[in-house]
Protein backbone atom coordinates (compact mmCIF):
# COMPACT_ATOMS: atom_id res chain seq x y z
CA UNK A 1 0.00 0.00 0.00
CA UNK A 2 1.20 3.70 -0.98
CA UNK A 3 -0.20 7.33 0.12
CA UNK A 4 0.82 9.70 -1.87
CA UNK A 5 0.32 13.56 -0.69
CA UNK A 6 0.42 16.22 -3.48
CA UNK A 7 1.30 19.78 -2.24
CA UNK A 8 3.37 23.00 -4.10
CA UNK A 9 0.08 24.18 -6.05
CA UNK A 10 -1.25 28.26 -6.22
CA UNK A 11 -1.51 30.79 -7.81
CA UNK A 12 0.93 31.55 -10.32
CA UNK A 13 1.21 34.44 -13.23
CA UNK A 14 1.62 33.40 -17.01
CA UNK A 15 5.27 32.51 -17.61
CA UNK A 16 5.77 31.67 -14.02
CA UNK A 17 7.42 28.27 -12.44
CA UNK A 18 5.83 26.37 -10.04
CA UNK A 19 7.50 22.77 -8.19
CA UNK A 20 5.00 19.99 -7.58
CA UNK A 21 5.65 17.55 -4.74
CA UNK A 22 4.77 14.20 -4.61
CA UNK A 23 5.75 12.49 -0.97
CA UNK A 24 4.85 8.80 -0.93
CA UNK A 25 4.64 6.78 2.05
CA UNK A 26 5.88 3.39 2.39
CA UNK A 27 9.57 1.75 2.01
CA UNK A 28 9.32 0.63 -1.56
CA UNK A 29 8.63 3.62 -3.10
CA UNK A 30 12.09 3.19 -4.80
CA UNK A 31 10.07 0.08 -6.29
CA UNK A 32 7.59 2.57 -8.01
CA UNK A 33 6.80 4.15 -11.34
CA UNK A 34 5.43 7.43 -10.64
CA UNK A 35 3.39 9.78 -12.82
CA UNK A 36 2.08 12.96 -12.98
CA UNK A 37 -0.87 13.76 -14.17
CA UNK A 38 -3.86 16.62 -14.75
CA UNK A 39 -7.73 17.23 -15.02
CA UNK A 40 -8.59 20.28 -16.08
CA UNK A 41 -13.01 21.32 -15.21
CA UNK A 42 -14.80 19.14 -17.73
CA UNK A 43 -11.81 17.32 -19.17
CA UNK A 44 -10.56 13.82 -19.02
CA UNK A 45 -7.54 12.88 -17.00
CA UNK A 46 -4.27 14.01 -19.08
CA UNK A 47 -0.84 12.61 -18.74
CA UNK A 48 2.05 15.05 -18.06
CA UNK A 49 5.00 12.84 -17.41
CA UNK A 50 6.57 9.54 -15.63
CA UNK A 51 9.89 8.59 -14.12
CA UNK A 52 11.16 5.19 -13.48
CA UNK A 53 11.66 4.08 -10.37
CA UNK A 54 15.53 4.53 -11.08
CA UNK A 55 14.99 7.53 -12.64
CA UNK A 56 17.16 6.88 -15.41
CA UNK A 57 14.11 6.92 -17.67
CA UNK A 58 11.16 9.97 -18.14
CA UNK A 59 8.61 10.28 -20.50
CA UNK A 60 6.07 13.37 -20.94
CA UNK A 61 3.43 14.41 -23.11
CA UNK A 62 4.08 16.78 -25.88
CA UNK A 63 3.07 20.26 -25.01
CA UNK A 64 4.91 19.05 -21.95
CA UNK A 65 8.16 18.76 -23.25
CA UNK A 66 10.85 21.79 -22.67
CA UNK A 67 8.66 23.18 -19.86
CA UNK A 68 7.81 20.35 -17.21
CA UNK A 69 10.57 17.99 -15.89
CA UNK A 70 9.89 15.17 -13.50
CA UNK A 71 12.49 14.32 -10.75
CA UNK A 72 12.80 11.80 -8.16
CA UNK A 73 14.74 11.59 -4.24
CA UNK A 74 14.22 7.93 -3.49
CA UNK A 75 15.76 8.37 0.37
CA UNK A 76 13.22 11.65 0.44
CA UNK A 77 10.24 9.14 -0.70
CA UNK A 78 9.72 12.22 -3.19
CA UNK A 79 8.59 12.92 -6.69
CA UNK A 80 8.69 16.54 -8.26
CA UNK A 81 7.29 18.40 -11.06
CA UNK A 82 9.30 21.49 -12.03
CA UNK A 83 6.91 23.82 -14.28
CA UNK A 84 8.35 26.41 -16.17
CA UNK A 85 6.66 28.93 -18.59
CA UNK A 86 3.25 27.97 -17.59
CA UNK A 87 0.42 28.83 -19.93
CA UNK A 88 -3.20 29.32 -18.86
CA UNK A 89 -4.11 26.38 -20.35
CA UNK A 90 -1.76 24.24 -17.29
CA UNK A 91 -4.54 25.46 -14.84
CA UNK A 92 -5.65 22.19 -13.40
CA UNK A 93 -5.84 19.86 -10.52
CA UNK A 94 -2.37 17.56 -11.12
CA UNK A 95 -1.83 14.39 -9.41
CA UNK A 96 0.47 11.98 -8.57
CA UNK A 97 0.35 8.47 -9.08
CA UNK A 98 2.23 4.84 -8.42
CA UNK A 99 2.56 2.47 -10.11
CA UNK A 100 4.91 -0.87 -9.16
CA UNK A 101 6.63 -1.51 -12.28
CA UNK A 102 9.77 -0.93 -14.36
CA UNK A 103 7.78 0.46 -16.84
CA UNK A 104 6.77 3.86 -17.56
CA UNK A 105 3.29 4.44 -19.18
CA UNK A 106 0.99 6.90 -19.76
CA UNK A 107 -2.28 5.11 -19.53
CA UNK A 108 -3.84 6.00 -16.39
CA UNK A 109 -5.35 3.25 -15.59
CA UNK A 110 -1.82 1.28 -15.58
CA UNK A 111 -1.55 3.20 -11.73
CA UNK A 112 -2.47 1.46 -8.66
CA UNK A 113 -1.90 4.16 -6.31
CA UNK A 114 -3.82 8.15 -6.21
CA UNK A 115 -2.85 11.27 -4.81
CA UNK A 116 -5.67 13.82 -4.08
CA UNK A 117 -4.69 16.10 -6.28
CA UNK A 118 -3.32 20.08 -5.59
CA UNK A 119 -4.56 23.04 -7.79
CA UNK A 120 -2.40 24.66 -10.16
CA UNK A 121 -4.29 27.88 -11.57
CA UNK A 122 -1.99 30.25 -13.93
CA UNK A 123 -3.70 33.39 -14.38
CA UNK A 124 -2.99 37.34 -14.78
Amino acid sequence: QVQLVESGGGLVQPGGSLRLSCAASGRTFSRYTMGWFRQAPGKEREFVGAISWTGSSTRYADSMKGRFTISRDNPKNTVYLQMNSLKPEDTAVYYCAAERTSVVHMNPAAYDYWGQGTQVTVSS
